[in-house]
């Protein structure tokens, strides 16, 4: 019999397939991914909140790279809070992007108490897997230039999108979307702080163009679903088209990273999936881990709902 079974096994052995979540010996959330020279770079937040009960824990950021998409290096921590002198911890979600040879990385952090309430900043490197260095001395974002709700965290989750003329702006903000031009060296403001009108919105606003269209995702309601409006404008009107992603599991949160790599667009997020093993905590609410599926379009541009699976995706050699 064994030579009725050693042919599909050498067949499936060239196909390498991913799993979701990526990643089960350590717990990663806030997906920001990058392409750079043929390479994903994904950039993650660290959970390492000791239980499910209390609240996030987070004092670093992650790193990984992939030429396929399946197969992944770890570069480790790539840089902390507290490297932020002005800042006193909450490495939360955070967005990379490269311009003329250097990586410049927008953080989510919690401010000192000079200036209380979360803040963004934003560090550099030559490097994408850093070392990443505060690129300006103090936080470009602060809870004191908004005041579009009471919440101290409403200026989190940064998201950076550059126009083909080189204009770029941060997104961000948690109740209320936000968003900002920044000056050419991305290192200032350059313009006042708008607001987008987008239904049910939470939080972690991502932008992507493809074709005629650009697309603002988000997350909606609580617990967390991934909504997503399209425009023929990076300044809207967005029109709202529905759910694009459903809750993950037994996480309440969810954020998403879309990118197209190799000719395919995937959509990038995490859950709370991550079973016990070997005496090693499972997953849920405040340790979360970063799954990858396939984005698809139809033919009028709208998106495909995305449907999470445990397979994940094939590798893009």
């Amino acid at each position: 019999m064994f030579k009725y079974f050693t042919l599909p096994l050498l067949l499936s052995s060239s196909l390498a397939i991913a799993q979701n979540p990526l990643f089960k010996d350590i717990f990663t959330a806030d997906p920001a991914a990058l392409v750079h020279n043929n390479t994903v770079y994904l950039y993650t937040g660290h959970d390492e909140a000791p239980n499910n009960d209390v609240f996030f824990e987070m004092h670093d950021w992650l790193a990984f790279s992939s030429t396929d998409m399946v197969n992944w290096k770890k570069h480790g921590p790539i840089m902390k809070a507290t490297d932020f002198k002005w800042a006193k911890g909450e490495a939360w979600a955070s967005h990379m992007i490269e311009r003329n040879g250097t990586f410049y990385f927008f953080t989510t952090v919690r401010h000192d108490d000079t200036k209380p309430g979360f803040a963004i900043g934003v560090a550099t490197s030559k490097s994408p897997t850093g070392p990443f260095k505060d690129a300006i001395g103090h936080a470009l974002v602060t809870d004191d230039m908004t005041k579009h709700t009471p919440n101290d965290w409403d200026d989190i989750d940064p998201a950076i999108y550059e126009e083909e003329n080189g204009d770029t702006y941060l997104f961000f903000g948690n109740l209320i979307p936000k968003y900002v031009k920044l000056s050419d060296d991305l290192l200032h403001l350059d313009g006042e702080i708008k607001t987008i009108d987008l239904p049910n919105f939470t939080e972690a606003l991502w932008v992507h163009k493809k074709d005629e269209y650009y697309y603002v995702s988000y997350a909606c309601e609580f617990p967390e679903k991934i909504c997503y409006a399209m425009s023929k404008s990076v300044h809207g009107p967005w029109e709202y088209k529905g759910i694009l992603n459903e809750i993950a599991g037994n996480s309440e949160t969810n954020h998403q990273s879309i990118i197209e790599f190799k000719g395919k667009s995937y959509f990038i997020y995490h859950t709370g999936a991550v079973p016990p093993k070997d005496g090693k905590p499972s997953g849920g609410r405040f340790r979360r881990s970063v799954a990858i599926d396939p984005l698809y379009y139809n033919k009028d541009g709208s998106l495909k709902r995305v449907i999470m699976t445990s397979e994940g995706i094939e590798s893009q050699n």
